[in-house]
């Protein structure tokens, strides 16, 4: 109870002292990131407990960044039109020929392979479990708010956008399944980071860049 009410009051009382967004912004992400406190929860409720967490740290950071701050650039809304929807695909068009050879040359994928029971309902139900509770949330943290803050202050740059990517790929240094540090899953995180960012770049909803990523990790967890 103690650590949940420093994690909710701590960067709240931040915000409201008018300190950097970025410092903000790692007090709500670094905590779930390294899952303090994990250790004091059974292990059969982490997941659980997990999801619960990062649920309230996009709550928190929204009341905290669209909200109260009015962060402009965010993007926090619904597709508003056919190029919000056709930018991801595009995305997908060119950065999985990318992923995938450099993916089964790290010997992070497996090579593709037709599942026995694969099915549309499948693959559907796959990537909207996967836009829910993965791609969002992410793509709220990593575009909406940390490369936007980049953006806000180098400009819509190439630049700013591989400084997104590369911290999105290290927050995938401690992620398995292979061993610690991943490297291999930083690597892949970074380039696919990077055409997630161009896509936010390019549209006007954080859901275009969402959907990009939750196709990506449709891919590989169906076929890969």
């Amino acid at each position: 109870m103690a650590l949940i009410a420093i994690y909710t009051f701590a960067p709240t009382l931040l915000a409201y002292a008018q300190r950097t967004n970025f410092v903000i912004i790692l007090m709500l992400w670094l905590p779930i990131e390294f899952a303090v406190g994990g250790s004091s929860i059974p292990r059969a409720l982490q997941g659980f407990f997990h999801t619960v967490a990062y649920g309230i740290a996009i709550l928190l950071a929204l009341w905290i960044f669209l909200i109260f701050r009015e962060l402009p650039g965010m993007k926090y809304n619904l597709p508003l039109g056919a190029r919000d929807l056709k930018t991801p695909l595009i995305g997908y068009a060119l950065v999985a020929p990318v992923l995938i050879p450099i993916g089964l040359w790290l010997s992070f994928i497996q090579p593709f392979h037709i599942p026995a029971q694969l099915s549309t309902v499948l693959v559907v139900k796959t990537f909207l479990i996967i836009l829910v509770a993965t791609a969002l949330p992410e793509e709220i943290l990593f575009r909406s708010l940390i490369q936007n803050s980049i953006m806000q202050r180098l400009g819509s740059t190439n630049k700013a956008l591989l400084l997104a990517a590369v911290i999105f790929g290290c927050a995938h240094l401690n992620n398995g399944p292979q061993p610690l540090p991943n490297w291999r899953y930083a690597i892949m995180a970074t380039i696919a980071g990077f055409a997630y960012g161009k896509v936010f770049q390019k549209s006007s909803s954080v859901f275009s860049s969402a959907i990009l990523h939750a196709l990506i990790n449709t891919s590989k967890h169906v076929f890969f």
